[in-house]
Parts: C-alpha cells; structure tokens; sequence
C-alpha cells in the first residue's frame, strides 16, 4: 500500500496511456491536417519511420560520426555463439559491456554483461537482433532535446535531462536490500534487481560505500530525472549543433549522452553518444519530480508540435508521409518486436 501511494501520488509512474491523453487530441487534430496518422516519418527523414517505430539503433548510429559514439556491433538473432566471440575480438570490445536490443523499449532487456557466459545466457534468450556496445569511460549522463526545423541552418537544444543512476550507499549495517527499501523509487525495483542480482542483495555495505545497480539512465529502471536547462548555453548548443548537422535527415530527437565535465561538454570534447533517438522522442526532463502534469502535458504538446511543423516542411520538400496501410503495418510489426522483449 505504501509503494501504490507513491506511485498514485507521483504522475510519474503512472501508465503513459494515462498521462498522454490529452496529447491523443492534439494528435488527432494534426492527423486531420496532414491527413495521416502516420505523419512523423518525415520528421527525420534519414531514420526508419523518424525514428518513431521499428527504427534500428545500429541503423541510427550508422549515421552518426564514427568519434561521437562508442565502439557497436550488431548481433543477429540466431547467430552461431563462437561467430559472436570472433565479432567481439575483431572489435575489441572488452567486458564489461552493454547488451541491449537493436529494436528496443523504454530500456527493456538492456543489461550489462561481465562474462562469456552472462553473454552466452543472454544470446540464448534473446529472440531479436542485439547490439553489443562498449562501456562509455565518462560520469554523467545527460539527456539533449535538439529541434531543427528543414529551413534552418541552425538548430536548437529545447530541453535537458539530468539523470542519477540506481546507486545505494553503504551504512555499515544494512544490506542492499534493506537500503533499497529506504527509498520507494528504487523499492520498486526490487522484484528485478532481484532476479538478476539473486544473493548478492543480502551484501552489507561499508560506510559510505557506495554501488551502482543500474548503471544506465532509464526511468523505468529507477534512475531519477532531474531538469537541467539550467546546462543549456550557447557554447553547449553550438557543440550540439555542429555534430547534428553531421547527421544525415535528422531535425527532431533526443540525444542521451554522457560525458566527464559540463566545462568539457561546452568544448566537444570527452563526451560520448549512448543512444540517438527519433520522432518517438520524449523531452524527459518532464520526468523531474518536482514538475508537475501540467507541466509535462505543455512540454509534450510543445514537442510534438514542432514535430509535425517539421514533419509538414519536409513533406513539401518531397518527404512523403506514410498512408495508412504501410503505416499499420509497421505499427503491427513495433507490437510484435514490443511483446518479444517484454517477455525477455
């Protein structure tokens, strides 16, 4: 009862069907204009429907300049195990690293792998294509909302989002599971952390030791949000901008990218890309606890609307829009790819 009071009491876990209703009008009525529900794969013409759905993140890093982002391989569903061994010693890709599926959801079954056999256990599971990408050496972790409009020759950062991974410290008595109960939004993590963590939860800790069990910045894995706009600087855009006019047929999306200082960050340098995402991209600093749903509900119509004015200026440069049978089946493909990696 505890835990379901602070999920009532806090928008931010509630289900994103809830949250999003008053968005569903808004994209309706943009649906009517463009005369398709399917509207946002012009939004970012270089990406699989915009990068909306069904979109391949090797496929999206493929158009990314080799020095922005970290060492990624593919992984095809089926693939014999000791071929996978022969990608990784080609690519150098050393444990520990990132297992997470090519076509992916909100952080579902991305996990990290220190071993052949964590690896092994993870191939024989997997039912879908996987990347395997090296660890990124850098602190922090950031999320960059970046909007440029097809006539624009410059583009600009609309939002930021900080991001404090799972990490419980140490008090000399207490174990990891005790001090995960301490703090509701990693207690609801628990029944994951424990599968995969198993024993290692009943670990006492030192005094302020501290241990980080989710060591990516996914919400629906406890990470917390915090709104940073307060980082957005010219310098910092003008960083943001020159590597994204590097990337081809992308105008709209969120960048998730960590790096080693704000001060280095504003120079360009030790900084790396996690993960480019498309027309499905959410400005997550809405997230921050401390906002409320009416914020999030103006931030979110706010994105969404320069999407479609994107969307509809590319459609008059030649980008056509999806009709709605293609569309729908690739909606019923994202459905499929969707319950795979729930199940995982």
């Amino acid at each position: 009862m505890r835990l379901f009071y602070h999920k009532l009491t806090n928008w931010e876990y509630w289900p994103y069907k809830i949250v999003y209703i008053p968005i569903y009008f808004l994209w309706a009525y943009y649906a009517i204009r463009a005369k398709t529900i399917f509207f946002f794969n012009a939004s970012n013409p270089g990406m699989k429907n915009g990068g909306f759905i069904m979109d391949s993140k090797k496929e999206i890093y493929d158009l990314i300049p080799q020095q922005y982002y970290p060492k990624t391989e593919l992984i095809s569903e089926n693939t014999d195990f000791e071929l996978i061994q022969n990608i990784i010693s080609d690519s150098s890709i050393v444990f520990p690293f990132i297992a997470k599926p090519d076509i992916g959801l909100r952080g579902s079954a991305v996990k990290k792998i220190h071993s052949i056999s964590e690896l092994k256990e993870y191939h024989e599971k997997a039912n879908f294509d996987y990347l395997i990408q090296e660890l990124i050496p850098y602190e922090n972790e950031v999320g960059i909302f970046y909007v440029r409009y097809p006539n624009e020759s410059k583009g600009r950062i609309t939002g930021i989002v900080a991001k404090e991974y799972l990490t419980v410290t140490g008090d000399g008595v207490s174990t990891i599971e005790e001090l995960l109960k301490q703090n509701p939004r990693y207690e609801l993590q628990l029944n994951v952390l424990k599968n995969e963590y198993k024993d290692s939860l009943s670990k006492v800790l030192l005094q302020e030791e501290k241990q980080t069990l989710v060591p990516y910045g996914n919400h629906c894995r406890g990470t917390k949000f915090i709104d940073a706009g307060n980082l957005i600087s010219p310098k910092l855009n003008e960083v943001i901008n020159d590597m994204c006019l590097q990337i081809p047929g992308f105008y709209f999306g969120r960048m998730d990218l960590m790096y080693q200082s704000i001060e280095d960050l504003e120079e360009g340098k030790n900084f790396s890309v996690v993960e480019l995402n498309g027309a499905a991209s959410e400005p997550t600093h809405i997230y921050d606890p401390n906002h409320s749903i009416f914020f999030a509900w103006k931030e979110l119509a706010r994105h969404i609307s320069y999407m479609f004015e994107i969307s509809v200026e590319n459609n008059k440069k030649g980008i056509r829009f999806l009709n709605h049978k293609e569309g729908m089946k690739q909606y019923r493909l994202h459905l499929e790819q969707n319950s795979k990696i729930l199940n995982f």
